[in-house]
């Protein structure tokens, strides 16, 4: 079993609304600063880009009513990188929760660097919608 931390943002915008605004895999260069730059090019039921290390292919959790944004992110050099996210209510308000998976044979060092890299994020998609 893998140890894991959930990391969540208030957003001010309502879940759902949150939700159909960010789904579409086209949207996560424009917070996610592992692919921002760059541009998702569909193949197959996989979208490629550029991450920080080289290549990549990632895989999405199709459109639903419950605020499922799931992901995989496949680098090529090892098992996918499962990523667990969730947009949810908060009254008029909505929280975007990821997980983030320490994977075997990371650092403590490293898995703080990914829980960080994570929160500033989840921080840039907040500014981008609610400014």
């Amino acid at each position: 079993m893998l140890s894991s931390q959930t990391l969540s943002m208030t957003i001010a915008r309502n879940w759902l609304d949150l939700y159909e605004t960010i789904w579409k895999p086209e949207f996560f260069p424009k917070w996610a600063s592992g692919l921002s730059g760059n541009t998702l090019e569909p193949e197959g039921t996989h979208w490629r880009a550029q991450g920080p290390e080289g290549k990549i292919k990632i895989r999405f959790t199709s459109h639903n009513p419950f605020g499922v944004m799931d992901h995989w992110i496949n680098n090529g050099v090892g098992k996918e990188i499962y990523m667990p996210m969730r947009v949810i209510a908060n009254e008029q308000g909505a929280e975007v929760l990821i997980t983030v998976y320490r994977q075997p044979l990371m650092s403590e060092e490293k898995f703080s660097k990914d829980i960080e890299w994570v929160r500033k994020d989840l921080a840039q998609l907040n500014k981008l919608l609610t400014e």
